[in-house]
């Protein structure tokens, strides 16, 4: 397998590296893919488990204890769970939003996709993102997969990476453009 883009250069795509290879010898990549959106969306979500996977006070047995709890309470798979109580283990749960980013790359890749990180001032419904899924499809020639998050200071547009590539249509990097060019 291919892991372009020096994924596994990294902390957090060693791991993921890691995750994925089990998780394709035992054919759960798409189980282990839904398991990580959850997570990645209780990070979001709940002060208190991003607060758990981010604080140097709690020992490691507290904090494998407190993931295991989580994992439970989030429906995780067996192997997920594993992942995460090593994480808590070997003190790397801080590093899990790469993990879970690098991992979703590797199962696009596995797929034949390509992953488009989208950025937007303002959450995209689900016909802004299929809209925006087929104009990146012909774009680039193959189904995408987009990672979207949001950043309100960008004030509007978009900002689209995929791969080496960034499509910036945000009206913060417009205003920005003007204001230097009015300068002289």
């Amino acid at each position: 397998m291919d892991n372009s883009g020096g994924i596994q250069a990294s902390l957090s795509g060693r791991y993921a590296t890691a995750l994925f290879d089990l998780a394709r010898e035992g054919g759960s990549i798409a189980t282990v893919e839904s398991s990580l959106a959850t997570v990645r969306q209780a990070l979001t979500e709940s002060a208190d488990f991003a607060a758990l996977t981010k604080s140097p006070l709690l020992g490691r047995d507290e904090t494998a204890r407190g993931v295991a709890a989580a994992a439970g309470t989030m429906k995780l798979d067996p192997l997920t769970t594993r992942f995460l109580g090593v994480l808590a283990q070997n003190r790397r749960l801080s590093a899990l939003p790469g993990m879970i980013r690098d991992f979703r790359t590797l199962a696009a890749q596995h797929r034949g996709e390509v992953t488009a990180q989208v950025t937007s001032a303002h959450p995209l419904d689900a016909a802004q993102v299929a809209e925006l899924k087929t104009q990146l499809r012909t774009r680039v020639g193959r189904d995408v997969n987009v990672d979207l998050s949001v950043d309100p200071s960008l004030l509007g547009g978009l900002v689209v990476k995929i791969g080496s590539q960034m499509i910036d249509s945000s009206i913060k990097t417009r205003l920005n453009s003007l204001a230097h060019a009015m300068k002289g």
